[in-house]
This record gives structure tokens, C-alpha cells and sequence, in this order.
């Protein structure tokens, strides 16, 4: 028996079953279809500003339109201005790997469309998420205080920048709990200060920002010529702020950089957090991700010290965004300092203390089903997957960089341990810029920028997942070819 609303004919009405199935396998084809046709188009082609909306009707439709005709805007209206992030030639800022298994998982999520909030509202939203992050302490080889079966727990954050502020925010609480001076008063009319480096992601000064701190008493502390913060600058700017009456209370330490993929020294920041109180959260946003592999474990050192720790499986695990993991190592904290219960939300199960509710545990009250694409993709890929899927992107890089050591008209500016190469070239910063424009203007390659110590550089990084070696290798061809090249052509035939 034919739907009675048939998704490519008929005037519309909502979608019953019949014609959401037809519907449903002719988006999921059209995804595979550009998933499969991807490395033909090129990286990114951006039209002129306000083309995409010139394309829109000034106001919403009257009457509903068939289901057909909006897909078929997906090609016409949509497309002219996606950058293409699942690319084989994508090689800009950070991998953002979504998969066929991720994407399924978020297809589940949106059909059940539940609300997370409480135990009570959907104890499998709950349930999944809190063991599906306990199989990741585990596999990342993390301190078993994070476990949920210990004081700690782990939460899903929207990305590392919420996680950031919810640290920041439980940071503040036990800062302005427990700090006093020599008479005995509190925090309050004192200034907190929050530390981190100048190489940091923004999230920080703005979580700052947000709670209430203010950029004005953010430290940026120099780095080392690695791009490592300088323990010895924290601890002397940690040292003039006592000085000043302000209470220091929170320190970010990062894993990978976003400029340059530099990890700071997380155990001797956290002998100065010791010393002083402080909150130790570490952002290990992309990084995180390789110690799925025992050899890259280094990224973990210190972590046993940290008060929270988070990485991004939306960026090198193929999950698609949004999916940060926030671990927290005493989850009372969390709870003090974001834990406001109305009447509404009172409930047997949370009154006998024997569950997690994650409206507790983050900024918004509601929350989706989040944990069902980490669930597909940890089980479909399996560790073993995973761990190829790392090992295969750093191999990728070392290959790189190998190259670019070898070429006389280049830099490698600071190691690649992982999945970033980062790239000067010799002649100086016009002559690095020269080099992006090309490769970007190709239309086989995407690259981004950064600037380190005074200097720019052109930044690889690997990890997308239909990036293969031969992807990496051409564009290695065609980096070495322009470089030479722009040594070769006189600075008044370039004019």
C-alpha cells in the first residue's frame, strides 16, 4: 500500500513512517555517494560572502515543500559552500573524522530524541555513557582515578571549550571555598588568576572570561623553544600574584598545542599546582587520541596529578563532532559547583544517591544521546582499529617530515612526534605564505597557519580518514617542487 504522503510527489504534509523510510534511504545514499566522490571535488572553494543566502527566499515557505525538493537543495544551495573536512587532502588545523559507524550513531540519537538530563529521564543515556567512558580510561591508559567505580568519573562535553569551563568554574568554587589570608578572610573581593601558556587554546581566556574571572587576570606564560610552557615563568608569575593579594587557582596545561602540537611538561606543573593549591586541568583535545597506542603514551605523563583532564574524539578518532571527554578526578567537586536542584527535577532514583545525574556535571540543563556514536564507533572499529588508524597518520607525518629535512628551501620548525608537520620556509615569511597560497589555490591540498616565536608557519596535519600515504606523498611532490621553485624565480619576477 502506497504512503499517503509520498516524500517525491506529493504536496507536503509531516512524514509518516512509509515516507520517512523512503526519504531516509535517499539521504543516507546521497551521503555515501559523497562520501565515495569526495577526493573529485575540490578541498575548498569559497564563494563570494552572502552567495549561499542570495540563493534563499527572503522568507520561510507558506506551505510545506516535499521532502525531495529539500534534498535536492542540498546540491544546489548547500554544496557551493561546504569545505570539505572528510577530504583526503585535508590538511588543515585538526582532523574532524566522521564515520560511517559515527554517523549511524547520531542517526540513533536523533530517532529516539531523548533528554539525558537525569538518571530518571533515560537511565541508558546515563548508563552507556558513564561505561562507555570507563572503557576509555582503560584503553587510553589513564590514572583509574577517573573511573566512575572510583571518586572520579567521566563526562561528555560538547567540545574541549565547555570542558575547559566547567573545570574552570569547579576550579573557582574550591578557590573561593577554601582560600584565606593571614586574618582569616576569604576569597571574596580578591582576585582569582587562572595560568596557562601563550600557545593555549582561546578557550581558556575565554572560560575566564565567562566565569566571571576576566581576561585581565588570565597569565599567558612564554614557551620554550619546543612550544613546552616554562614551569619556571608559572612559577614566578604564581609567586608575584601571591605578592599582589590575588589567590592563583587554575592552571590549563596542554597536550598538543593548536600551533604547533607541543606538550608541556604536565609533572612539573603539577609539583607547582601541589605546592599552591591549584587546579590542574589538562586539554589534550587532539593529542589525547594517541594513547590508544602504548608507544605514544607520553602524552599521558602528569596525568595522575590532574584535577581534570579532557580530549576530543570528534577530531582524530573518527566521531563525528560534537564529543569532548572530560575527566573529572573528584567528581564532588563538579557536582558542588554546578548543582542547582528546583523541585521539578526531584526524583526518587537521585534522592537515593545511587546514580548519576549529568545535568550536574555541565553548563546547559538537557543533553542528547551522545555516547551512542562513541559506542558504534568504539565497537565497530574495535581498539585494535584504532590503533592502526594512529600509528598509520604518524607514519604519514614522519615521512613528511622526513622530506621537508632533506629539501635545502625548507624547515621543519619543531619535531613532529605525532600528526602535525610543521613547515617554514627558509627564505622567510613571504615566501611561507607563497607556499600556502599555492597549495590551498591547487585544490588538491588544504593547509592552515599558525605563527610560533614571531615566525609563520605553514602547518600539515594529518589524520583525516581517507587520507591515505600516496595523498601525504603528493602533497610532499608538490611542497618541495614550489618551495625550490620560489628560491629559483628572482624576487622581481615574483613582483
Amino acid at each position: 500500500m502506497p504512503s499517503r504522503n509520498d516524500p517525491f510527489s506529493s504536496p507536503h504534509q509531516p512524514l509518516d513512517a512509509e515516507a520517512f523510510r523512503r526519504a531516509g534511504h535517499a539521504l543516507i545514499d546521497w551521503i555515501a555517494e559523497y562520501r565515495e566522490t569526495i577526493e573529485k571535488r575540490p578541498v575548498a572553494h569559497l564563494p563570494q560572502p552572502g552567495a549561499i543566502r542570495a540563493k534563499l527566499p527572503a522568507h520561510a515557505p507558506e506551505h510545506g515543500e516535499p521532502i525531495a525538493k529539500i534534498l535536492a537543495d542540498l546540491d544546489e544551495v548547500v554544496m557551493p559552500g561546504i569545505v570539505h573536512w572528510q577530504h583526503p587532502g585535508w590538511f588543515a588545523y585538526f582532523p574532524a573524522n566522521s564515520s560511517y559507524e559515527s554517523i549511524l550513531g547520531e542517526l540513533a540519537s536523533a530517532g529516539l530524541g531523548v533528554q539525558g538530563m537525569l538518571w530518571s529521564t533515560s537511565p541508558a543515556c546515563t548508563e552507556v555513557e558513564t561505561h562507555v567512558l570507563d572503557w576509555l580510561v582503560h584503553a587510553l591508559g589513564l590514572p583509574e582515578r577517573f573511573l566512575s567505580t572510583s571518586a572520579g568519573g567521566g563526562v561528555l562535553q560538547d567540545t574541549a571549550s565547555s570542558a575547559a569551563l566547567v573545570a574552570l568554574v569547579a576550579a573557582r568554587e574550591r578557590a573561593s571555598q577554601f582560600a584565606t589570608d593571614a586574618r582569616g578572610i576569604g576569597a571574596f573581593g580578591r582576585a582569582l588568576v587562572v595560568y596557562t601558556s601563550d600557545q593555549a587554546h582561546s578557550s581558556i581566556e575565554k572560560a575566564a572570561r565567562l566565569a566571571g574571572i576576566g581576561k585581565e587576570f588570565v597569565r599567558l606564560i612564554p614557551v620554550d623553544e619546543t612550544g613546552a610552557l616554562r614551569v619556571d615563568l608559572l612559577e614566578a608569575e604564581v609567586a608575584r600574584d601571591r605578592a599582589l593579594g590575588h589567590i592563583p587557582a587554575f592552571v590549563s596545561a596542554t597536550v598538543g598545542t593548536t600551533g604547533v602540537n607541543a606538550v608541556d611538561p604536565v609533572e612539573e606543573i603539577a609539583r607547582v599546582c601541589r605546592a599552591h593549591n591549584l587546579w590542574l586541568h589538562v586539554d589534550a583535545a587532539m593529542s589525547g587520541t594517541a594513547a590508544l597506542c602504548e608507544e605514544f603514551r607520553f602524552v599521558n605523563a602528569g596525568a595522575e596529578f590532574a584535577d581534570s583532564w579532557c580530549f576530543n574524539p570528534h577530531k582524530w578518532m573518527p566521531v563525528n563532532f560534537d564529543c569532548d571527554v572530560l575527566w573529572i578526578a573528584d567528581r564532588a567537586e563538579l557536582v558542588r559547583a554546578l548543582s542547582v536542584l528546583p523541585e521539578y527535577l526531584r526524583n526518587a532514583a537521585t534522592e537515593s544517591g545511587k546514580v548519576i545525574d549529568y545535568r550536574d556535571w555541565q553548563i546547559p540543563l538537557g543533553r542528547r544521546f551522545r555516547a551512542l556514536k562513541l559506542w558504534f564507533v568504539l565497537r565497530s572499529f574495535g581498539l585494535e582499529g584504532l590503533r592502526a588508524l594512529v600509528r598509520d597518520h604518524v607514519a604519514m607525518a614522519r615521512e613528511l617530515a622526513a622530506r621537508v629535512r632533506g629539501c635545502d628551501a625548507l624547515e621543519l620548525v619543531v619535531d613532529a612526534p605525532l600528526n602535525l608537520v610543521c613547515i617554514a620556509h627558509r627564505a622567510g615569511d613571504d615566501a611561507t605564505q607563497r607556499l600556502i597560497d599555492a597549495i590551498n589555490r591547487d585544490g588538491h591540498f588544504f593547509v592552515s597557519h599558525c605563527r610560533f616565536h614571531g615566525r609563520l608557519i605553514l602547518r600539515v596535519s594529518i589524520g583525516a580518514l581517507a587520507t591515505k600515504p600516496s595523498h601525504v606523498r603528493a602533497l610532499g611532490d608538490f611542497l618541495l617542487a614550489h618551495a625550490m621553485q620560489d628560491i629559483a624565480t628572482p624576487a622581481e619576477s615574483r613582483a
